[in-house]
C-alpha cells in the first residue's frame, strides 16, 4: 500500500495543532486500562474503541483499552509510534468528518510476548475482555459448536509452552487470573457469530475442560467468575487503503498510519452481565439489554445476509464495490424480496422493529458511494459466514413450511462464486478456510449445476443436515445456479419472479 507520508506524525505532541472538532475525547495515558481487547483490526478501532472513548468521556471510569494484536506487528508499530492515537473518518455522500480517538492505554503483540498478554488477562484492574478475532479464530464447528482445535490450539491445550492462539491465550489468562484471585471478568465477543456469547462460553468451557496442566478447581472458578455477554455489533468498515491514510492526513494536517474509515452509522447491543463492572456504554448510544438474540438475528440475517448476496452477485457481474453492485438492474428489487419474503418470516425481530424498514435502511447504507467496500472482501470466508447469514434463515423458513426461494439464490451465487469465474470469464479468488475441501468436492462431482449442488451440500461443515436433505431447497439452488451459469447475473435478475 503506497502511502504519502507528511512531515508530521500523529501523536500527543501535535494534538494542539489538530482542528478542535478532530481532537480526542480522552487523552492517552490519563485513563488506566480496565479493558483488554483481542484483535486490533479496523472494525474494533472504528466501533468498540469509539464507543468506549465516548463512554469514558461521558461517564468517566478507568476503562482505557489495552489493545492486543494476535499476529500482525504493523499496527502495533504504527500505534506505538503515535502514542496509541488513531483517527476514524466517517464517510458519506455529503462529505467526511475525521476525529482522533484516544481510547487506547497501550498496545501489545501477542505472538512476540504471549506471557505479557496472559499477565494482562490476569490483572485485577482488567474487568472486561472484548474480542474481534473473526469466526476462524474460535475454532468451533459452525453447526455443532464443538471445539475443533488445529495443531496450534492442540499444543496450547497440552501446555508446556506460551500460548499462541486466541483460545489458548484466554485459557492461560483465566488460569492465571484464578491463581491470583484477581476477581470476576466478562469476556465479550464482538464477532458476527450466532449467539456469540454462548459460543464464546462454549469455547472457554471446552478449552478449560480439555486443557492439561491447569489448576485444580479452574472449572468451578470459571463457572462462578466468568460471564460471556452476547452482543450485536454493526458498522460498515472497509479495509484501510492508501486513500484512507491520505484522506486522514488532509483532514488532520498530520500523518496517521493507523487511520480507518467507516460509514456514519454505528450500533452496539450488549447483554448487561458484567460482574466486575463496565464502561458506561449506554451514554455513548449503546443498547443494554437482557437478550441480544433478536438484535443479532436481525443484523445477521438482514444486513449480513444481504451483504453477502450483493457481494457474490456483484463479483460475478464484475462490480468492484458493494455500492456499484447495487446499481445492477433489478438487484435492489430482488434484495427487497429476499428481505420481505424470506428474512422477515424467519424470526421474531426486537420489539418495535419492522424487518422491512430495517432492510430499507440497510440498502441505503450499502448504496453510500463514499464507502468503497470491495465485493471480493465481503465474499471471503463464505463457508464460515453462509450458515448464520443465510442457511439459518432457510432452515427456519422450511421448518415453518415456507419457501426459501430468495435465500436459495444467495446460496447459488456463493456456489457460482466458488466455481471460480465471473460472468465475463475472469477468475475469482476463493479465499476461504475450507477452500481445499470445497474445490475437491466440486472437482470430484458431476460437472453440472446439479452435480455442483450435490457436492457442496455434502459438506456438513457448511450445510446442516436439515438444509442439505431438503429436496425443495436443493431444487431451488440448482435452478438458480443453472440460470446464473447460462445467462449471467443481470439476465437472471431481470427474469426473476
Amino acid at each position: 500500500m503506497a502511502v504519502t507520508v507528511g512531515a508530521s506524525r500523529l501523536g500527543l505532541g501535535v494534538l494542539r495543532r489538530l482542528p478542535a472538532e478532530a481532537r480526542p475525547l480522552v487523552r492517552p495515558g490519563t485513563v488506566p486500562a480496565g479493558v483488554v481487547h483481542l484483535g486490533l483490526g479496523a472494525f474494533h478501532r472504528a466501533h468498540q474503541a469509539v464507543y468506549t472513548e465516548a463512554a469514558i468521556g461521558a461517564a468517566g471510569g478507568d476503562w482505557g483499552i489495552m489493545a492486543v494484536a494476535p499476529r500482525s506487528t504493523a499496527l502495533v508499530e504504527a500505534l506505538t509510534a503515535q502514542d496509541n492515537l488513531f483517527s476514524v473518518s466517517s464517510l458519506s455522500a455529503a462529505g467526511s468528518a475525521t476525529r482522533v480517538v484516544g481510547a487506547f492505554s497501550g498496545v501489545r503483540h501477542a505472538a512476540s510476548d504471549p506471557d505479557a498478554v496472559v499477565a494482562l488477562l490476569a490483572d485485577p484492574a482488567v474487568r472486561v475482555v472484548t474480542l474481534t478475532v473473526t469466526e476462524k479464530a474460535y475454532q468451533l464447528d459452525p453447526v455443532t459448536g464443538q471445539l475443533c482445535p488445529d495443531s496450534a490450539l492442540a499444543a496450547d491445550l497440552a501446555g508446556g509452552r506460551p500460548p499462541i492462539t486466541v483460545p489458548g491465550l484466554l485459557l492461560r489468562g483465566l488460569a492465571a487470573r484464578a491463581a491470583a484471585d484477581a476477581g470476576p471478568v466478562a469476556l465479550v465477543s464482538c464477532d458476527n457469530l450466532p449467539a456469540n456469547g454462548r459460543r464464546l462460553r462454549g469455547l472457554v468451557d471446552q478449552a478449560v475442560g480439555r486443557a492439561a496442566g491447569v489448576p485444580a478447581g479452574l472449572v468451578d472458578w470459571v463457572a462462578g467468575n466468568v460471564t460471556c455477554p452476547g452482543t450485536m455489533v454493526d458498522r460498515i468498515v472497509p479495509a484501510t487503503t492508501a486513500e484512507t491514510i491520505d484522506s486522514a492526513r488532509r483532514a488532520l494536517g498530520v500523518t496517521d498510519l493507523a487511520a480507518v474509515a467507516a460509514e456514519p452509522y454505528a450500533q452496539w447491543v450488549i447483554e448487561d452481565d458484567f460482574p466486575g463492572g463496565r464502561p458506561g456504554w449506554e451514554h455513548a448510544g449503546a443498547v443494554l439489554t437482557g437478550d441480544a438474540g433478536p438484535w443479532e438475528r436481525l443484523k445477521l440475517r438482514t444486513l449480513n445476509g444481504v451483504h453477502s448476496a450483493v457481494a457474490y452477485l456483484g463479483a460475478l457481474a464484475g462490480r468492484e464495490t458493494v455500492a456499484e453492485a447495487l446499481e445492477i438492474p433489478h438487484l435492489a428489487d430482488v434484495l427487497r424480496r429476499l428481505i420481505a419474503e424470506d428474512v422477515a418470516h424467519s424470526f421474531t425481530p426486537p420489539d418495535g422493529v419492522r424487518v422491512v424498514d430495517y432492510g430499507e435502511q440497510v440498502l441505503a447504507r450499502f448504496g453510500n458511494p463514499a464507502i468503497h467496500y470491495r465485493t471480493l472482501q465481503v465474499a471471503t470466508d463464505g463457508s464460515q459466514k453462509l450458515p448464520q447469514r443465510v442457511l439459518h434463515t432457510i432452515a427456519d423458513l422450511r421448518a415453518a413450511g415456507r419457501s426459501a426461494r430468495w435465500g436459495a439464490l444467495v446460496v447459488a451465487a456463493w456456489l457460482r462464486f466458488a466455481l471460480g469465474y465471473a460472468d465475463d470469464g475472469r477468475g475469482l479468488p476463493l479465499q476461504d478456510p475450507l477452500a481445499g475441501p470445497i474445490r475437491a468436492a466440486l472437482d470430484a462431482g458431476a460437472q453440472t449445476p446439479a452435480g455442483a449442488v450435490d457436492a457442496v451440500f455434502a459438506l456438513r461443515e457448511i450445510f446442516p443436515a436439515e438444509v442439505a436433505g431438503d429436496d425443495e431447497v436443493r431444487a431451488e439452488v440448482t435452478g438458480w445456479l443453472t440460470a446464473l451459469a447460462r445467462h449471467g447475473v443481470e439476465a437472471t435478475l431481470a427474469g426473476a419472479r
